[in-house]
């Protein structure tokens, strides 16, 4: 098994390397046109050349930043949305508005009277007396 690694480790870059130079965008490869590259991994991979020569001279240049690539502009990093003044700006216009907040408190107050009306008429029914004020 040990036998096969050397072959499996060369495969493994090869793909990585084809993969990689087709995911690449044409105006961010270096040195040669992205077909040229494609070519040189394909012919010459089997001995490491192609997908060596990608890797160093054909590739993108990472940029300063961790996760940007060259030419791809600045990239904003992750912020938590309670972090982020435009979600929280987002989540306060579409709070709710002083009418719905009025309809809201009105049909709680239905509610909560309905629910006593209810409350009064079961007890009745049970015979018990009207007087006693419910369990809170």
């Amino acid at each position: 098994m040990l036998r096969y690694l050397p072959f499996l480790l060369i495969l493994a870059l090869w793909i990585y390397a084809f993969i990689d130079c087709l995911n690449t965008p044409e105006n961010e490869v270096r040195g040669l046109p992205k077909i040229a590259w494609v070519f040189i991994i394909l012919l010459f991979g089997e001995v490491l050349i192609g997908p060596i020569a990608w890797l160093a001279a054909g590739r993108p240049r990472a940029a300063a930043g961790p996760g940007a690539a060259a030419g791809a502009g600045p990239r904003r990093a992750w912020v938590a949305p309670d972090d982020n003044p435009e979600f929280l700006k987002s989540i306060r216009e579409d709070g709710p508005s002083d009418e719905k907040r009025a309809r809201d408190e009105e049909l709680l107050k239905s509610w909560e009277a309905d629910l006593r009306r209810r409350e009064e008429e079961i007890r009745r029914k049970e015979g018990g007396p009207e007087d006693v004020p419910p369990k809170s």
